[in-house]
């Protein structure tokens, strides 16, 4: 469903107005054209092209398994499906700079809004697996960012994630790494703990101090009130893999009913009707050109 066929469009804020604003900003995960379409009806102003559920989607792992090509083209489908813009998690550049600058270009000219890079090396690991995190040199990783602000110019945003929380590095660290990646040109700071407490992040945030935007992703500290963000300033809060998980709990709980039950009528009321999918997929404006553009036969049918 392309933007440009829809029936009706609307103008939304940029990803760059959304993360400068002063109201915190929410962004909401997607990992194909249907799950971004519901975000949107739901309200989200621009989404996050998780690279966990869009590898998980593809039934890849979060470790580099999914190439950045067939991201590239998720992306573009989400993109097609929408009318707010979208971030994409681009692991740590699926390589050097070069491989950061091709995929970034990529992503623009298939209408993503901005890319997030984390300082690792390639291949990543999800940042929740495991304690085999290293970290890429601050160096190596700001020749990435600069590569890819040379390349995509000043409107595509770059986000800076940093992983040295997740590394057990600490505050230090971490405040180190974002004051080099500013330097290089990031527009953005992603700040990620795995910890259930937020209590590293909202340190950093007041050490920080709005030098950059700050951007983070509360899945392990889910129970921190929004007001908590919003009182030191953190620019954009991100739901990272919502969407995919709650597929999974609807999708399991469906087929359990099904093989269990040896029919569908149990399930009816509690699945999404044909017209609602019809809808998402604005079926509509395709029946509407059909007729604009078809001709008809003697028999009735185009």
């Amino acid at each position: 469903m392309s933007a440009e066929v829809l029936s009706v469009t609307t103008s939304s804020p940029t990803l760059r107005e959304l993360i400068l604003s002063h109201d915190l900003t929410f962004l909401m995960e997607a990992h194909d054209g249907l799950s971004a379409a519901i975000a949107e009806r739901a309200g989200f102003k621009a989404l996050w092209a998780s690279g966990l559920s869009i590898s998980s989607a593809l039934g890849y792992r979060d470790a580099n398994e999914a190439s950045w090509t067939q991201v590239g083209d998720v992306v573009e489908r989400m993109v097609e499906a929408t009318n707010v813009p979208v971030l994409v998690d681009g692991d740590s550049g699926f390589g050097n700079f070069n491989n950061a600058r091709i995929i970034a270009r990529k992503l623009k000219q298939r209408g993503a809004s901005g890319i997030c890079l984390e300082d690792k090396g390639f291949p990543k690991m999800n940042s929740f697996i495991g304690d085999r995190q290293p970290l890429a040199d601050i160096d190596e990783f700001s020749g990435r960012l600069k590569a890819v602000k040379d390349t995509t110019g000043p409107d595509f945003v770059l986000v800076a994630r940093i992983e040295a929380l997740i590394a057990g590095r600490g505050l230090d660290e971490a405040l180190a790494r974002a004051h080099a990646y500013a330097k290089a040109g990031a527009d953005a700071i992603l700040i990620h703990s795995r910890l259930s407490v937020p209590d590293e992040i909202l340190a950093f945030a007041k050490e920080w101090n709005n030098k950059l935007p700050v951007m983070i992703v509360p899945t392990k500290y889910y129970r921190t009130p929004v007001a908590d963000y919003r009182a030191v300033g953190i620019s954009t809060v991100i739901w990272a893999n919502h969407n995919m998980r709650a597929a999974i709990s609807a999708m399991r709980h469906v087929c359990d009913r099904i093989i269990q039950e040896e029919s569908i009528a149990g399930i009816q009321d509690e699945i999404a009707t044909l017209d609602e999918l019809f809808e998402l997929m604005n079926y509509g404006e395709l029946s509407a050109a059909e007729e604009k553009y078809l001709p008809r036969t003697a028999n009735g049918q185009g």
